[in-house]
């Protein structure tokens, strides 16, 4: 698919928290344009993110049937868990990319975690997107396969809008405030996720805070042999090196306020107990982007032979 040419993409689902995000990155895209964006709720109205989107385009009333008579390279689907089934079939012939955890355990599409599966993601044209806790799990628990002793086990904290738009105790801020709250602490989505994809086992627990975006991971986990921090941090550093997405921090901990609104991910906190064996990593993501829409462009443009850095990082290297 490699060329020159700029790859039309819509977007099912586009008003919620995820699909704002994605109208935006492809708006500053190079190479990609926006075509059309679905949502019911705001038929008719202007298309905007964060403002003035640069889109001249209204969202638009489309189901399955609808969706399949406008034009687009790629549709992305932001839809809830579940409601993906109707549109596949009239998209036959698009590119796919599902934001929703649908085909994450499904042999015949391709597992978007972009930097661990680019060749795959090489032309594809069904893509699943990671969940926002598995992004960031995997990614510092993907260099030490073959390392770990047993099933280690991933504290997260996510902000409230991973919990979507539908309110519910879990994204309202009064309810939060004050303190953070756990949830499905046994066989979360992302859980299995994981497990399934790294091929071993992981242990998670859930919570939400009472900030808007941004996911911390505090990972703990017994290694087979002693290890050092530098000599950790260089496995990490081997991994995510070509990547200005991926930084690597060593012992320095990633904070979730410097993560908000980057397209990428931070890997550091590194320790270990006097044994050299017991390790404890961090890393953090924004769950509105690395762990949903700039992941979702970073696998657009794999799947479209481009870079997959295109349009989310400014000519000095930092986020776009």
């Amino acid at each position: 698919m490699a060329s020159d040419r700029t790859y039309s993409v819509g977007i099912v689902g586009a008003r919620g928290y995820v699909g704002a995000e994605l109208i935006g990155l492809i708006a500053r895209h190079p190479r990609l344009k926006l075509s059309f964006a679905a949502s019911r709720s705001h038929a008719g109205q202007p298309v905007t993110a964060g403002g003035d989107s640069g889109v001249d385009l209204r969202f638009v009333d489309a189901g399955p049937g609808e969706v399949a008579g406008l034009r687009a390279d790629a549709v992305v689907l932001a839809v809830p868990d579940g409601a993906t089934a109707d549109y596949l079939e009239p998209l036959a012939d698009r590119l796919i990319l599902d934001l929703s955890a649908d085909h994450r355990f499904d042999d015949g599409w391709v597992y978007g975690l972009s930097e661990h599966h680019a060749e795959s993601l090489r032309g594809a044209t069904r893509i699943s997107n990671p969940g926002c806790y598995a992004t960031a799990v995997q990614l510092a628990l993907r260099p030490l396969l073959g390392l770990i002793e047993g099933t280690p086990h991933a504290f997260g904290v996510s902000g409230y809008s991973g919990a979507g738009t539908t309110p519910s105790p879990r994204n309202d801020p009064k309810q939060l405030a004050s303190g953070v709250t756990p949830y499905k602490l046994v066989g979360h989505t992302h859980e299995r996720e994981v497990s399934r994809h790294l091929g071993m086992a992981v242990r998670f627990s859930p919570h939400v805070a009472p900030f808007f975006r941004g996911i911390t991971v505090s990972i703990q986990a017994r290694l087979r042999e002693p290890a050092t921090i530098e000599g950790l941090t260089r496995l990490y550093v081997d991994a995510y090196g070509p990547s200005r997405l991926i930084r690597v921090l060593g012992e320095r901990m990633p904070r979730v306020q410097d993560i908000a609104g980057d397209p990428g991910a931070e890997i550091g906190g590194i320790t270990l107990g006097p044994d050299g064996r017991d390790l404890a990593v961090v890393a953090t993501v924004d769950n509105l982007l690395k762990g949903a829409a700039s992941q979702a462009v970073q696998n657009l443009n794999l799947a479209f032979g481009m870079d997959p850095e295109s349009g989310l990082l400014s000519n000095g290297g930092g986020a776009a």
